[in-house]
């Protein structure tokens, strides 16, 4: 900088080395982003990443294997990160971070936001005909109770799951009064108070977990399946394990495609959700009585505290009315019913 002083001993001007002045042209101090809006970028770009990472886990193909069926049976868990994730935004005081959480929250709506709408209608009452399917345990304590509860659901229909030889005389006797028709094949059974006809089992297994029956209602048949597909197995050393489950799944879509009458209803355990794309062949072509006429998730398993809903009533031809479970009996699982207009 040189000053240059005038007669007097006063500055008469001020340059610097160029010759321009501060107040002319001077170059000014860089501007700084407000301290909020720096703070926490890369925490931003990990909740992006986690909205994107949510999309690819719900269209993950069936050829992605256990690993997108993992992925998908929890999904909706994935809400209780988005708010952890807000949360977290909160506590770094993150403006940039805290916009960036609407990515996965709006994913997550567009996803599950409609399961949040009650969108049951009048209960049993409104419908011509309750379904209930439940997988009532090999171990069940408590047979005549369970019988008990699930008749006091005004079911027309029951299916269940899991039956032995030692365990299904129990419910046959508990049953016998209410539900005069019935057939039992194998390890899954079908109780009536309509009458049932062409009833046979569905080889979806080396050992029979599937039965098919028309259903004689008042106003016309109802093709019903009751189904118990293969555990899932997980283990440290083989991962999850899904492979039998998806075959008898197939198995199971192959006779459902071929079924004559037009009012179809597929009722059972299928170790899986109807978000899991692995399961694409049973649930294609049919809907979903929870998703249609239920409230929330409607979880079903464990029975202690339910987090995925494995247990479905799946339609075609005919409209749910209502969707619900039941109260907790001696199973691991939760029933769960629907009320069907035929």
């Amino acid at each position: 900088m040189i000053t240059v002083m005038g007669p007097k001993g006063l500055s008469a001007a001020t340059t610097d080395r160029t010759g321009n002045s501060p107040g002319d042209g001077a170059p000014r101090p860089p501007r700084t982003t407000p301290r909020l809006l720096r703070r926490g970028r890369l925490l931003a770009t990990a909740v992006v990443l986690c909205g994107i990472g949510m999309v690819v886990a719900a269209w993950l193909p069936a050829a992605m294997g256990s690993f997108g069926s993992l992925m998908q049976t929890f999904l909706p868990w994935s809400g209780v990160g988005v708010l952890a994730l807000l949360a977290l935004a909160a506590v770094r005081q993150s403006v940039v971070a805290a916009v960036a959480v609407l990515v996965p929250a709006v994913v997550w709506c567009s996803l599950f936001g409609v399961v949040l709408v009650d969108r049951r209608g009048d209960g049993a009452a409104g419908g011509d005909l309750t379904v209930v399917s439940h997988n009532v345990h090999d171990g069940n304590p408590d047979p005549v109770g369970t019988t008990r509860s699930l008749a006091a659901s005004g079911a027309q229909v029951i299916a269940l799951e899991e039956l032995s030889p030692r365990t299904a005389p129990a419910y046959e006797r508990a049953l016998a009064d209410s539900y005069p028709y019935h057939s039992v094949q194998g390890t899954v059974g079908l109780w009536s108070t309509y009458p049932l006809r062409d009833v046979r089992p569905v080889e979806i297994m080396p050992w029979t977990r599937a039965l098919r029956a028309t259903v004689d209602t008042p106003k016309g048949p109802l093709a019903v399946y009751t189904a118990h597909l293969a555990s899932v197995r997980a283990s440290l050393t083989k991962g999850f394990n899904t492979a039998r489950r998806n075959d008898a799944a197939a198995k199971l879509a192959n006779a459902v495609r071929a079924e004559p009458l037009h009012r179809v209803v597929v009722v059972g355990d299928f170790n899986g959700t109807t978000d899991d794309t692995a399961l694409g062949p049973v649930t294609a072509g049919l809907r979903s009585a929870q998703d249609e006429a239920g409230a929330g998730f409607g979880f079903s398993w464990p029975a202690s505290f339910p987090v995925v809903r494995i247990d479905q009533i799946l339609v075609k031809g005919v409209t749910p009315v209502s969707a619900w479970t039941l109260p907790r009996t001696g199973s691991d699982h939760l029933p769960v019913a629907a009320s069907l207009r035929l």
